[in-house]
């Protein structure tokens, strides 16, 4: 019988390789900022509809995504620093900043494919 002895560190390794797996996910996408520019959000920071930022349901505060637009294909980067969106379908929340470089700030929504970078 042959055993393979693995060490503490491959293994916190290996563990910390599945923590950190990409993240991907397709749904709509809706924008807010008005009402709530300047109060804190859920990550406890100030937020600032100006900036490059979003909320997701469970990502870890401070997580970076590559956001696509479906329809147009522009990209952008936020970062997910608030909790939300709380509206079925919905799998983003962008700040209006976000919104506007993706050019859907007019429509209201969108439909996106968001990964993790």
């Amino acid at each position: 019988m042959i055993r393979k002895v693995v060490s503490a560190a491959a293994i916190a390794a290996a563990l910390l390789s599945l923590s950190t797996a990409a993240y991907a996910q397709c749904g709509g996408a809706s924008w807010y900022g008005p009402g709530f520019n300047g109060k804190k959000a859920a990550s406890g920071e100030t937020f600032n509809e100006n900036a490059m930022t979003a909320a997701h349901r469970s990502l870890p505060f401070g997580t970076k995504l590559r956001v696509t637009d479906q329809r147009t294909g522009r990209q952008i980067q936020v970062t997910i620093n608030d909790r939300g969106p709380y509206i079925g379908g919905r799998i983003i929340d962008l700040s209006k900043a976000a919104a506007g470089q993706l050019g859907f700030r007019n429509r209201g929504t969108t439909s996106v494919c968001i990964e993790q970078i």
